[in-house]
């Protein structure tokens, strides 16, 4: 988010909706801080770049003014105090005191749960929020990171998705889902998201539950893999500087689903954890690792070919050696198939050999090498591969 933001400092707890951070601003620049705004979007268009930003319609800062001029917006507990959104992480409850979460009659009935009060402006809240999305994309952006999805009703997200696009087709809403359950997510992703985020991140590459939410989901909407966020440790440090790890993680990330993000420092090797209160440009790191070409080449092939940019049927083929991954997808919408072997070690080479590699597709056609890396020109019958650490080769059918 780039609102104006309460004590806390999390850029998650926003005090006033239509001011913004002075952190995105320049302090010494002359112009109003909407404008400058106005002027990075653009300056980013002129290179090619779309924005997105958060929006956060779940909770807003303890100290906002709303609670004041609008407390029926708001979850009160018997006594009168506002209520805090929370998330169970690790099997505990976490609440964030700096929260106040907004009412929007959500009716919990059922075994174990709790009855909320209904929302007696559900209407306003509505258009307080059909404002602020209004006064964002007037600043440029094109793409809004719903944080906290699942946790706001379905009915909301279907009128606001569907009433701001009418107004601005090119608008794009994705559902930040993590952390709930595979129907739940497909509950949230039904209200009409052009994208929800999956769990790859948290793979083990051989447990079948991967696969398995991502059949769930695929046909609601397509979904976005990552190997760090915000969220998490950064995956360099987990790895203690693996290049070859960095690279197998994007590489699966980037052709398991429709959507990839990394975060900003990935493809330099970044080992300090980002924080929604504490990270500032400070904390750029000198790591002399720059994945900048590999990335690139792993995006120009997603780019190329179609399957890599929809939510594609996908399998987990057995094999006998545990430490290849050997991942089959086909294109929902032409004959295009694809086979991924990867070295899941990377510390030490493995070894691959098939009668053929068409064994593996359910064409049997002929299959080109498209690899980001160390590219065969020619696929021979039997086909035999030492895979370097980490290392994934990429085949894909030819027409």
């Amino acid at each position: 988010p780039i609102q104006a933001l309460g004590p806390s400092g999390s850029l998650y707890s926003i005090s006033d909706y239509f001011s913004i951070n002075p952190a995105f601003l320049d302090e010494k620049g002359r112009k109003p801080a909407k404008e400058q705004v106005r002027d990075m979007v653009d300056e980013a268009r002129g290179m090619g770049l779309r924005m997105m930003t958060d929006l956060v319609v779940n909770h807003c800062s303890t100290d906002s003014e709303l609670l004041k001029t609008h407390p029926e917006w708001f979850q009160w507990d018997s006594k009168g105090h506002v209520m805090h959104p929370f998330a169970l992480e690790d099997g505990k409850k976490v609440v964030w005191k700096d929260l106040a979460k907004f009412n929007y009659g959500i009716n919990g009935r059922g075994k174990g749960k709790k009855k909320v009060q209904p929302a007696k402006d559900g209407e306003g809240l509505y258009r307080f929020f059909e404002s602020v999305v209004e006064d964002l994309i007037r600043m440029g952006f094109e793409a809004f990171r719903c944080d906290a999805a699942y946790q706001v009703p379905k009915s909301f997200w279907e009128r606001l998705l569907k009433e701001t696009r009418q107004r601005h087709p090119q608008v794009l809403f994705l559902a930040e889902t993590l952390g709930c359950p595979p129907e739940q997510t497909r509950r949230t992703a039904a209200a009409g998201f052009d994208y929800i985020f999956n769990s790859s991140k948290w793979w083990d590459f051989k447990s079948p539950w991967l696969v398995e939410q991502y059949t769930l989901t695929r046909e609601i909407a397509p979904s976005i893999s990552f190997p760090e966020s915000h969220d998490t440790e950064r995956l360099a440090q987990e790895l203690d500087g693996s290049v070859e790890g960095l690279k197998q993680h994007y590489l699966f990330s980037a052709l398991f689903s429709a959507g990839v993000m990394i975060s900003m420092g990935f493809e330099f090797g970044f080992r300090k954890r980002l924080h929604v209160v504490n990270t500032t440009p400070e904390d750029w790191e000198e790591t002399g690792i720059d994945l900048r070409g590999f990335i690139r080449k792993v995006n120009e092939i997603k780019a190329s070919h179609g399957l890599f940019e929809e939510e594609s049927p996908t399998a987990v083929l057995p094999y006998e050696n545990r430490n290849l991954l050997v991942m089959w997808k086909a294109s929902a919408s032409d004959s295009e198939e694809s086979l991924l072997i990867l070295n899941k070690d990377f510390k030490e080479k493995q070894y691959f050999s098939a009668e053929a590699v068409q064994q593996f597709l359910q064409s049997g056609a002929a299959v080109a090498d498209i690899s980001p890396e160390y590219r065969l020109d020619y696929v021979a019958a039997p086909f035999e591969y030492d895979l370097r650490p980490g290392q994934g080769i990429l085949f894909i059918t030819q027409t």
